[in-house]
């Protein structure tokens, strides 16, 4: 019984430490932030991922307008970890979108699941420079 004791510790303590190295949401990979623009549109128009990459979005709004901004598609296909509005952490089970009535910013951490190509927009305002996709590999 104590030989057997003895390799399920040892094979405990040398998993361990590459569970810790494996682990994807250690340190998220900082995208560049999208920053709304009343004047510009989006800041950025196009983002490219890998599946399995843990990210941080960070998007902006200059509170100029109010920003509805969804990604149907993108939403359904990634693993969001957490949504971060001024310190104050949301753990979601999904995203439908994200919507600014005011001037702020908005973290999303995620695992993109699924490679495709996937748009972004903010609902009323796409002709106006506002639609963009990400490009997941």
């Amino acid at each position: 019984m104590k030989p057997l004791f003895v390799s399920f510790a040892l094979c405990g303590a040398l998993a361990a430490p590459a569970f810790a190295e494996g682990d994807p949401t250690r340190r998220g990979t900082r995208l560049e932030p999208l920053v709304l623009d009343a004047a510009q549109g989006f800041s950025q128009r196009r983002f490219e991922l890998e599946t399995g990459v843990y990210y941080r979005w960070r998007i902006e709004s200059d509170g100029l307008e109010e920003y509805k901004l969804v990604a149907p598609e993108f939403f359904r296909e990634i693993w969001v970890d957490q949504v971060v509005v001024e310190d104050k952490e949301v753990k979601p089970y999904g995203l439908h979108a994200v919507e600014f009535d005011d001037a702020g910013t908005i973290d999303v951490w995620f695992v993109p699941i699924r490679p495709g190509t996937y748009e972004f927009y903010v609902v009323g305002l796409e002709e106006l420079g506002f639609r963009g996709e990400f490009v997941v590999r």
